[in-house]
């Protein structure tokens, strides 16, 4: 049989970097093995759930490319998933989880306490967990009258447990590895004691170490890098996010760490999932966020490069596409993430910019105020407003003004760009051209104390 894995968030938040690793692994297990990859959201705790985190799970889901197999027809799907079918949902499974409790009780494996809930009779003896990651964990349980085992399947509101619910799901949908956080360990002795009391085996376990902050703390949502979201609204790439992910707690057993997805896919298996906590190193992400934006596409560059733009407000529907086009270009092979893309590259979209003050210092002395004019005499003087007509214009005016040509590079960007670093200046004001080179030029000089 081949295997049956599933990924099952509550919805009561957002979507945790580590719930993300956890799909992820679930996911690409699947794909090794040629299995089947469920999607399951566990919302039975109505006071906790929302639509809106259902949503931020989904959407997480979908931009990691992560589909899954199987679920309810949902008419209106547009995911990938297979079939249009959306997620199974446990607040729609109650029936299932009713008739299982009747059967333990039946059966006086479960019983009515008298604070009004269902409690299930746990075994008196140790339950080993053989797990695939961990190895073999036994649990202890202890027989002594004032410590009692039991534990409650169904509160006294008539709410069924996430222990109970989880193992009546996994046993219903056939799941034949459960591969999770190595914080749910802790649960396992449970869930393999409920499935034998059901009469079937359990499935095999996988508990997968824990993301860790940097400094080895437990990540917190408020710690950067611990929401999948803020990937989203960063202007992170998808595929860099998924294999920074599968390097934390995977090894490819190699120093390669640029991976694509397919081949993650093709090595991936659970005997290479190490067994100590990963590290986040938002750093490395970051360096590898660059690797990947340095090959994107020039046609997908342009769409998240006007993204990033419009969410930050500038409406580069304003411009000719073309010119859109070539001032995105600049920036190719420059940046990290495309939420930089505003303040690295926004100069192309406004004349109303300020001045970096600490460049505006050492550039816009009194000394370079006649060189500046030199430039923009030189500049009018060119037929064509080209990048290499530009850089001989450039070091010819620095010739015969007897400096370095940085001396009039710095200068010249801070009067066209406002900024002391950006893209290749040469280029960049090919693309500005050469009445708004002027223009900007001039009013630069217009800020420059003269001699």
């Amino acid at each position: 049989m081949k295997p049956r894995v599933r990924f099952a968030p509550s919805p009561t938040g957002y979507l945790h970097i580590g719930g993300a690793r956890t799909a992820l692994f679930n996911w690409l297990y699947a794909r090794h093995t040629g299995g089947t990859f469920v999607l399951r959201i566990e919302d039975t705790d109505a006071a906790r759930n929302s639509q809106e985190a259902v949503n931020v799970i989904l959407e997480g889901l979908r931009w990691l490319g992560l589909d899954w197999d199987e679920g309810p027809l949902t008419p209106d799907a547009t995911g990938p998933c297979k079939g249009d079918r959306g997620p199974y949902f446990q607040s729609q499974r109650k029936a299932n989880y009713q008739a299982r409790i009747e059967a333990l009780m039946s059966r006086d494996l479960a019983y009515k306490h008298a604070d009004g809930t269902i409690k299930f009779r746990m075994t008196r003896e140790p339950i080993l967990i053989p797990d695939l990651v961990v190895g073999d964990v036994v649990r202890p349980l202890t027989d002594r009258e004032e410590i009692d085992p039991d534990w409650v399947l169904v509160r006294s509101d008539g709410q069924p447990v996430f222990h109970f619910v989880n193992v009546v799901d996994d046993l219903e949908m056939g799941i034949t590895h459960v591969i999770r956080g190595e914080d749910h360990l802790s649960n396992t002795a449970k869930h393999i004691a409920l499935f034998r009391a059901f009469g079937v085996e359990p499935p095999k376990y996988a508990h997968i170490p824990l993301i860790l902050n940097n400094d080895g703390s437990k990540m917190s949502k408020r710690d950067q890098g611990a929401s999948l979201t803020s990937y989203l609204e960063n202007g992170f790439l998808a595929e860099a996010v998924n294999n920074y992910l599968c390097l934390l707690g995977w090894s490819p057993k190699n120093d390669v760490e640029k991976l694509s997805l397919a081949e993650v896919v093709e090595r991936f298996d659970l005997p290479q999932i190490l067994r100590h906590n990963a590290k986040f190193d938002y750093e490395k992400l970051t360096w590898l966020q660059g690797e990947y934006c340095r090959e994107v596409a020039p046609e997908r560059f342009y769409e998240l490069g006007v993204h990033a733009f419009a969410k930050a407000g500038v409406d580069t529907n304003q411009f000719e596409t073309s010119y859109v086009k070539a001032a995105l270009d600049t920036c190719r092979g420059k940046i990290k993430t495309f939420s930089e893309l505003p303040a690295y590259a926004g100069f192309y979209f406004t004349d109303t910019f300020s001045y970096e003050p600490e460049g505006a210092k050492k550039a816009f002395v009194p000394e370079n105020k006649p060189r500046l004019e030199k430039v923009r005499a030189a500049f009018a003087q060119l037929a064509t407003f080209e990048a290499a007509s530009i850089e001989a214009a450039l070091k010819a005016t620095a010739t015969e003004l007897g400096v370095k040509v940085g001396v009039l590079i710095h200068p010249t960007r801070l009067a066209t760009t406002g900024q002391p670093h950006g893209p290749s200046l040469y280029h960049l004001l090919e693309v500005l051209g050469k009445a708004k080179v002027a223009q900007r030029i001039e009013r630069a000089l217009d800020c420059i104390v003269g001699q």
